[in-house]
């Protein structure tokens, strides 16, 4: 009797465990924005007065927003960045779909061969890129010009990759009917492989924009000019040319604004990003 107890009892222990694991995993997941969110309703004064961190404020105040868009033209930095995020993303969905659609479906001469040479694009490092992409770019006097912030990240082989698997597990059966019914390999594509993989590109399209909205080293090495800065880079001129480095709260309300959008898109969609990624994972 004591150890039917015992063994009655152990899945509630395990399970008590695991919630204070987890509880303590999202507090220091979570505390770093709840820091930035408590700063930055802090003023200015209070800031530097405390000798010691303080959790928590009596006295909250949005003057660090409102000095957030006053100080810097952050709400250009905003345009600009849905611009480039809108533009980036629709194209690159444009090259990935087809490419992906010809690797899982269509056959053609070399096609595996063309395949693994596409994979082993991954294989370069990114400074490597980033470096002949600059030179493209500059060659062709597209610096400070959307044109050159887009092109580079108009493709991405992983994506491409992810969406031919998923392709590749839609029956062949389907195809085959369709094409004995007239249909062609674009309206098969429009209207039987993309309803069926809609959760891989709902993950795909908000990957990148959260890839595209947090891009940072691009944006910056191809331009200098406030009129194309996004928010990523234009953090660094708020720092030196805004309201200066030593304000921190004012600093962490302009990182607030910024991040609120890819927290609010995250969370609405967070359901559909895993299911498209555990989707394109799995075979058969």
């Amino acid at each position: 009797m004591s150890d039917l107890n015992k063994n009655l009892k152990a899945p509630g222990i395990g399970k008590i465990i695991v919630y204070i694991l987890l509880t303590i995993w999202a507090f220091i997941v979570l505390f770093p924005f709840y820091w930035m969110l408590l700063t930055s309703v802090k003023s200015y004064s209070s800031y530097n007065a405390e000798y010691f961190p303080r959790f928590f404020t009596l006295s909250p105040t949005l003057e660090n927003y409102t000095e957030a868009f006053t100080s810097v033209p952050l709400g250009q930095y905003f345009i600009n960045t849905i611009i480039f995020t809108v533009a980036t993303t629709a194209i690159m969905l444009i090259v990935i779909i087809p490419a992906a659609f010809a690797f899982a479906r269509l056959n053609f001469r070399g096609k595996n061969i063309v395949f693994t040479l596409f994979l082993a694009l991954m294989m370069i490092p990114n400074e490597l890129v980033v470096i002949t992409n600059f030179t493209t770019i500059t060659n062709l006097d597209l610096r400070n010009t959307f044109t050159g912030l887009i092109l580079p990240s108009v493709t991405s082989v992983f994506y491409i990759y992810l969406l031919k698997e998923n392709f590749a597990q839609i029956p062949d059966e389907l195809y085959f009917a369709a094409k004995v019914d007239g249909t062609s390999d674009l309206k098969y594509l429009l209207r039987v492989m993309l309803p069926i993989c809609k959760p891989t590109i709902i993950t795909v399209t908000i990957l990148k924009v959260i890839e595209c909205w947090n891009s940072y080293v691009w944006p910056r090495l191809i331009t200098d000019n406030e009129a194309y800065f996004l928010v990523s880079n234009g953090i660094q001129e708020i720092r030196e040319n805004g309201f200066g480095r030593d304000n921190i709260p004012a600093m962490m309300a302009a990182v607030v604004v910024i991040s609120v959008p890819l927290i609010v898109l995250f969370l609405i969609f967070s359901k559909k990003i895993m299911a498209g990624v555990a989707r394109g994972g799995t075979k058969g």
